[in-house]
Protein backbone atom coordinates (compact mmCIF):
# COMPACT_ATOMS: atom_id res chain seq x y z
CA UNK A 1 0.00 0.00 0.00
CA UNK A 2 1.29 3.45 -0.93
CA UNK A 3 2.26 5.68 1.99
CA UNK A 4 0.67 9.08 2.56
CA UNK A 5 2.22 12.41 3.51
CA UNK A 6 0.40 15.57 4.58
CA UNK A 7 2.29 18.77 3.76
CA UNK A 8 1.44 22.27 4.95
CA UNK A 9 2.32 25.34 2.90
CA UNK A 10 2.23 23.46 -0.41
CA UNK A 11 1.29 26.32 -2.72
CA UNK A 12 4.92 27.27 -3.41
CA UNK A 13 8.53 26.84 -2.39
CA UNK A 14 9.71 23.83 -0.42
CA UNK A 15 6.17 22.60 0.20
CA UNK A 16 5.26 22.60 -3.49
CA UNK A 17 8.51 20.92 -4.51
CA UNK A 18 8.16 18.33 -1.77
CA UNK A 19 4.60 17.52 -2.83
CA UNK A 20 5.80 16.91 -6.39
CA UNK A 21 8.76 14.84 -5.19
CA UNK A 22 6.67 12.51 -3.04
CA UNK A 23 4.02 12.13 -5.74
CA UNK A 24 6.68 11.26 -8.30
CA UNK A 25 8.00 8.63 -5.91
CA UNK A 26 4.59 6.94 -5.74
CA UNK A 27 3.28 8.40 -2.49
CA UNK A 28 -0.20 9.72 -1.79
CA UNK A 29 0.02 13.44 -1.00
CA UNK A 30 -2.34 15.66 0.98
CA UNK A 31 -1.11 19.04 -0.27
CA UNK A 32 -2.51 21.77 1.95
CA UNK A 33 -2.40 25.54 1.60
CA UNK A 34 -4.25 28.61 2.86
CA UNK A 35 -5.77 29.39 -0.54
CA UNK A 36 -6.40 26.42 -2.81
CA UNK A 37 -7.06 28.73 -5.78
CA UNK A 38 -3.29 29.36 -5.87
CA UNK A 39 -2.73 25.78 -7.03
CA UNK A 40 -2.71 25.22 -10.77
CA UNK A 41 -0.65 22.03 -10.91
CA UNK A 42 -0.80 19.74 -7.89
CA UNK A 43 -4.52 18.98 -8.13
CA UNK A 44 -3.98 17.61 -11.63
CA UNK A 45 -1.54 14.96 -10.41
CA UNK A 46 -2.57 11.41 -9.58
CA UNK A 47 -2.88 10.57 -5.88
CA UNK A 48 -2.72 14.22 -4.77
CA UNK A 49 -5.48 15.75 -2.68
CA UNK A 50 -5.35 19.55 -2.43
CA UNK A 51 -7.01 20.90 0.72
CA UNK A 52 -7.36 24.27 2.39
CA UNK A 53 -5.41 24.45 5.64
CA UNK A 54 -4.49 27.62 7.48
CA UNK A 55 -2.28 26.71 10.43
CA UNK A 56 -3.85 29.54 12.45
CA UNK A 57 -7.35 28.13 11.85
CA UNK A 58 -7.91 24.96 13.90
CA UNK A 59 -11.14 24.12 12.10
CA UNK A 60 -9.34 24.08 8.75
CA UNK A 61 -6.61 21.86 10.23
CA UNK A 62 -9.17 19.36 11.51
CA UNK A 63 -11.02 19.35 8.18
CA UNK A 64 -7.85 18.82 6.12
CA UNK A 65 -6.67 15.93 8.27
CA UNK A 66 -10.12 14.33 8.10
CA UNK A 67 -10.23 14.76 4.31
CA UNK A 68 -6.80 13.16 3.95
CA UNK A 69 -7.79 10.18 6.07
CA UNK A 70 -11.06 9.77 4.19
CA UNK A 71 -9.31 9.84 0.82
CA UNK A 72 -6.24 7.72 1.59
CA UNK A 73 -7.09 5.92 4.84
CA UNK A 74 -3.86 6.84 6.61
CA UNK A 75 -1.29 9.58 7.19
CA UNK A 76 2.19 8.13 7.56
CA UNK A 77 4.18 11.36 7.51
CA UNK A 78 3.40 14.96 8.43
CA UNK A 79 5.66 17.62 6.93
CA UNK A 80 5.05 20.86 8.82
CA UNK A 81 6.40 23.29 6.24
CA UNK A 82 4.25 26.43 6.54
CA UNK A 83 6.00 29.49 7.92
CA UNK A 84 7.33 32.99 7.21
CA UNK A 85 9.98 35.41 8.41
CA UNK A 86 10.10 38.83 10.04
CA UNK A 87 13.35 40.78 9.77
CA UNK A 88 14.42 43.82 11.76
CA UNK A 89 15.22 44.74 15.36
CA UNK A 90 12.83 43.40 18.01
CA UNK A 91 12.36 46.85 19.54
CA UNK A 92 10.76 48.10 16.33
CA UNK A 93 8.46 45.12 15.80
CA UNK A 94 4.79 45.52 16.67
CA UNK A 95 3.06 43.16 19.08
CA UNK A 96 0.84 42.07 16.19
CA UNK A 97 3.86 41.15 14.05
CA UNK A 98 5.52 39.17 16.83
CA UNK A 99 2.37 37.28 17.79
CA UNK A 100 1.53 36.51 14.17
CA UNK A 101 5.02 35.09 13.68
CA UNK A 102 4.66 32.74 16.64
CA UNK A 103 1.06 31.86 15.72
CA UNK A 104 2.21 30.61 12.31
CA UNK A 105 5.73 29.29 12.90
CA UNK A 106 5.19 27.73 16.33
CA UNK A 107 1.61 27.46 17.56
CA UNK A 108 0.30 26.56 14.09
CA UNK A 109 2.91 23.84 13.79
CA UNK A 110 1.91 22.50 17.21
CA UNK A 111 -1.79 22.51 16.32
CA UNK A 112 -1.18 20.50 13.15
CA UNK A 113 0.88 17.96 15.10
CA UNK A 114 -1.88 17.64 17.69
CA UNK A 115 -4.41 17.02 14.91
CA UNK A 116 -2.38 14.19 13.35
CA UNK A 117 -1.00 12.53 16.48
CA UNK A 118 -4.20 10.68 17.52
CA UNK A 119 -4.20 8.81 14.20
CA UNK A 120 -0.50 8.00 14.50
CA UNK A 121 -0.90 6.88 18.13
CA UNK A 122 -3.72 4.58 17.17
CA UNK A 123 -1.57 2.95 14.49
CA UNK A 124 1.57 3.03 16.69
CA UNK A 125 3.44 4.36 13.69
CA UNK A 126 4.23 7.71 12.13
CA UNK A 127 6.79 10.39 11.38
CA UNK A 128 6.61 14.14 11.93
CA UNK A 129 9.07 16.30 9.99
CA UNK A 130 9.16 19.93 11.10
CA UNK A 131 10.64 22.68 8.94
CA UNK A 132 13.20 24.56 10.97
CA UNK A 133 16.19 26.46 9.60
CA UNK A 134 19.90 26.76 10.17
CA UNK A 135 18.47 29.77 12.02
CA UNK A 136 17.13 27.35 14.60
CA UNK A 137 20.71 26.62 15.66
CA UNK A 138 22.70 29.78 14.93
CA UNK A 139 21.59 33.41 14.64
CA UNK A 140 21.93 36.10 11.99
CA UNK A 141 21.79 39.86 12.61
CA UNK A 142 18.35 41.50 12.60
CA UNK A 143 16.43 38.23 12.63
CA UNK A 144 15.85 37.90 16.37
CA UNK A 145 12.09 37.31 16.25
CA UNK A 146 12.39 34.73 13.50
CA UNK A 147 15.12 32.91 15.38
CA UNK A 148 12.92 32.87 18.47
CA UNK A 149 10.25 30.99 16.52
CA UNK A 150 12.70 28.52 14.99
CA UNK A 151 14.57 27.85 18.24
CA UNK A 152 11.15 27.01 19.68
CA UNK A 153 10.53 24.56 16.82
CA UNK A 154 13.91 22.94 17.44
CA UNK A 155 13.24 22.61 21.15
CA UNK A 156 9.77 21.13 20.95
CA UNK A 157 10.73 18.71 18.18
CA UNK A 158 13.77 17.37 20.00
CA UNK A 159 11.93 17.07 23.31
CA UNK A 160 8.86 15.39 21.84
CA UNK A 161 10.98 12.40 20.90
CA UNK A 162 10.78 11.26 24.52
CA UNK A 163 7.00 11.45 24.41
CA UNK A 164 6.23 9.86 21.06
CA UNK A 165 9.09 7.45 20.31
CA UNK A 166 7.62 4.87 22.72
CA UNK A 167 4.40 5.11 20.67
CA UNK A 168 6.17 4.28 17.40
CA UNK A 169 6.34 7.90 16.20
CA UNK A 170 9.58 9.60 15.15
CA UNK A 171 10.44 13.31 14.99
CA UNK A 172 12.77 15.05 12.52
CA UNK A 173 13.95 18.56 11.60
CA UNK A 174 14.88 20.07 8.24
CA UNK A 175 17.36 22.96 8.57
CA UNK A 176 17.86 24.88 5.29
CA UNK A 177 20.22 27.76 4.76
CA UNK A 178 19.38 30.62 2.40
CA UNK A 179 17.41 29.43 -0.61
CA UNK A 180 15.63 31.72 -3.06
CA UNK A 181 11.98 30.64 -2.74
CA UNK A 182 8.66 32.38 -2.07
CA UNK A 183 9.94 32.78 1.51
CA UNK A 184 11.95 35.71 0.18
CA UNK A 185 8.96 37.55 -1.25
CA UNK A 186 6.81 36.78 1.80
CA UNK A 187 9.26 37.99 4.44
CA UNK A 188 8.22 41.05 6.43
CA UNK A 189 10.67 43.93 6.91
CA UNK A 190 10.04 45.83 10.13
CA UNK A 191 9.49 49.58 9.77
CA UNK A 192 12.25 51.53 11.54
CA UNK A 193 10.68 54.98 11.30
CA UNK A 194 10.29 55.23 15.08
CA UNK A 195 13.77 53.85 15.87
CA UNK A 196 16.14 55.10 13.12
CA UNK A 197 19.25 54.23 15.16
CA UNK A 198 19.05 50.73 13.70
CA UNK A 199 18.69 51.82 10.07
CA UNK A 200 22.33 51.76 8.92
CA UNK A 201 23.02 48.28 10.24
CA UNK A 202 19.70 46.96 9.00
CA UNK A 203 20.30 48.35 5.50
CA UNK A 204 23.62 46.51 5.35
CA UNK A 205 21.99 43.26 6.44
CA UNK A 206 19.09 43.53 3.97
CA UNK A 207 21.43 44.22 1.04
CA UNK A 208 23.59 41.24 1.93
CA UNK A 209 20.62 38.92 2.50
CA UNK A 210 18.98 39.88 -0.80
CA UNK A 211 22.27 39.23 -2.56
CA UNK A 212 22.57 35.82 -0.91
CA UNK A 213 18.97 34.79 -1.56
CA UNK A 214 19.06 36.05 -5.12
CA UNK A 215 22.31 34.37 -6.08
CA UNK A 216 20.56 31.21 -7.22
CA UNK A 217 23.54 29.16 -6.10
CA UNK A 218 21.44 26.82 -3.96
CA UNK A 219 18.71 24.73 -5.57
CA UNK A 220 15.46 24.50 -3.54
CA UNK A 221 14.95 21.04 -5.01
CA UNK A 222 17.80 19.88 -2.75
CA UNK A 223 15.56 20.62 0.23
CA UNK A 224 12.64 18.64 -1.19
CA UNK A 225 14.96 15.74 -1.91
CA UNK A 226 16.25 15.84 1.66
CA UNK A 227 12.71 15.83 3.04
CA UNK A 228 12.10 12.64 1.05
CA UNK A 229 15.33 11.17 2.40
CA UNK A 230 14.32 12.02 5.97
CA UNK A 231 10.93 10.36 5.38
CA UNK A 232 12.37 7.17 3.97
CA UNK A 233 15.80 6.52 5.53
CA UNK A 234 14.28 4.55 8.40
CA UNK A 235 16.60 6.11 10.99
CA UNK A 236 16.12 8.07 14.20
CA UNK A 237 18.35 10.86 12.91
CA UNK A 238 16.92 14.14 14.18
CA UNK A 239 18.53 17.01 12.24
CA UNK A 240 18.95 17.39 8.48
CA UNK A 241 20.85 20.62 7.62
CA UNK A 242 20.90 21.49 3.91
CA UNK A 243 22.75 24.09 1.85
CA UNK A 244 26.45 24.85 1.64
CA UNK A 245 25.96 27.98 3.73
CA UNK A 246 24.14 26.09 6.50
CA UNK A 247 26.74 23.33 6.63
CA UNK A 248 29.59 25.84 6.63
CA UNK A 249 28.11 27.94 9.42
CA UNK A 250 27.36 24.95 11.61
CA UNK A 251 30.91 23.69 11.16
CA UNK A 252 32.33 27.12 12.01
CA UNK A 253 30.10 27.45 15.08
CA UNK A 254 31.43 24.16 16.38
CA UNK A 255 35.02 25.35 16.07
CA UNK A 256 34.76 29.00 17.21
CA UNK A 257 33.95 30.62 20.52
CA UNK A 258 30.88 32.83 20.79
CA UNK A 259 32.64 36.18 20.37
CA UNK A 260 34.70 35.13 17.36
CA UNK A 261 31.68 33.62 15.66
CA UNK A 262 29.58 36.73 16.31
CA UNK A 263 32.21 39.00 14.78
CA UNK A 264 32.72 36.71 11.80
CA UNK A 265 29.02 36.41 11.01
CA UNK A 266 28.42 40.12 11.48
CA UNK A 267 31.13 40.90 8.93
CA UNK A 268 29.79 38.24 6.55
CA UNK A 269 26.31 39.77 6.74
CA UNK A 270 27.44 43.37 6.28
CA UNK A 271 26.86 44.43 9.88
CA UNK A 272 29.48 46.21 11.98
CA UNK A 273 29.44 45.56 15.72
CA UNK A 274 31.52 48.63 16.53
CA UNK A 275 29.64 51.18 18.71
CA UNK A 276 28.31 54.15 16.74
CA UNK A 277 29.13 57.50 18.30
Amino acid sequence: MAKTILITGSSSGFGFLSAKKFQAEGWNVVATMRTTSKDSELAKLDNVLVCRLDVTDRASIKEAVAAGLERFGRIDVLFNNAGFGIFGPVEAATDEQLRRLMDVNYFGLVDVMKAVLPHMRERREGLIINMSSVGGRITYPYTSAYHGSKFAVEGITEAMQYEVNPLGIRMKLIEPGAFGTSFTSNMVLINLEQVPDYQTGFNGFVARMQEELGSGQQDPQDVANLVFEAATDGTDKLRYPVGADALGLLEARGKMDHVAFKIMLGEQMGVSLEPVK
